[in-house]
């Protein structure tokens, strides 16, 4: 059986891919704190991944065999965008923010356990709807 046929299942999937992804984003910023001219970067809203889970944009295109293929794009509709809330650049022009980035790293972890949390729950009540038993 596909748990995510279920609306729930693929809803709690969904966030927690949307999640793992801004966590791995995140990193990254952490990574190039020291980087000369890095910007800060971050992902497109939940919102707008479940909008966009449906396009057909592919990203960039390698007309070449030699041609390096950028960031690849998600194919579940995310998108790395230059973080909005990085006003602040150090001298070397880089915009990364340690306190935020490790605050939003915090807020990532709490938010994918409790999505994590809410798949188990929805197993759960849904095992028990089919057996009958805890």
């Amino acid at each position: 059986m596909n748990l995510s046929n279920l609306s729930i299942f693929g809803l709690a999937s969904d966030r927690m891919t949307w999640l793992a992804a801004r966590q791995q984003v995140t990193s990254e910023n952490i990574a190039n704190s020291a980087t000369p001219s890095f910007q800060a970067r971050d992902v497109t809203s939940f919102q707008s991944m479940l909008e966009n889970r449906t396009s057909t944009d592919a990203g960039l295109v390698t007309t070449h065999a030699n041609h390096i293929s950028g960031r690849s794009v998600n194919a579940s509709g995310i998108r790395e965008v230059t973080d909005s809330s990085a006003t602040a650049a150090t001298l070397d022009g880089n915009t990364v923010n340690l306190e935020d980035q490790a605050i939003r790293s915090a807020d990532i972890s709490d938010q994918y356990r409790m999505a994590a949390q809410l798949y188990r729950k929805s197993y759960d009540l849904l095992t028990m709807a089919v057996t009958g038993s805890r």
